[in-house]
């Protein structure tokens, strides 16, 4: 038994994930100039269009938060949920 296995736990798990999304969001970018690879980048985007902005006289408080989710990004979360199993 590898030292990794003993300590999988959840915070792993979505670490993996989340290096998956944003190496797939990366690989679909870069494919998406590329005519026979394009179909990698096909995705949606959800979240807010413009920032909500809280102003209280001192502070100002700007949130805002968009997910693109692409073929590329979907992949990649499979991958990493693949390795995360075999580790």
């Amino acid at each position: 038994m590898s030292n990794i296995s003993r300590y999988k736990n959840g915070w792993l798990l979505l670490l993996f994930i989340l290096i998956g999304i944003v190496l797939g969001g990366l690989i679909g970018e870069m494919a998406a100039g590329v005519s026979s690879l394009s179909w990698l980048n096909y995705g949606n985007s959800f979240g807010l269009t413009s920032p909500l902005v809280l102003d209280l006289g001192v502070l100002v408080v700007t949130f805002a938060l968009q997910i693109k989710i692409t073929i590329a990004s979907i992949i990649g979360v499979v991958l990493a949920i693949l390795i995360y199993r075999f580790i």
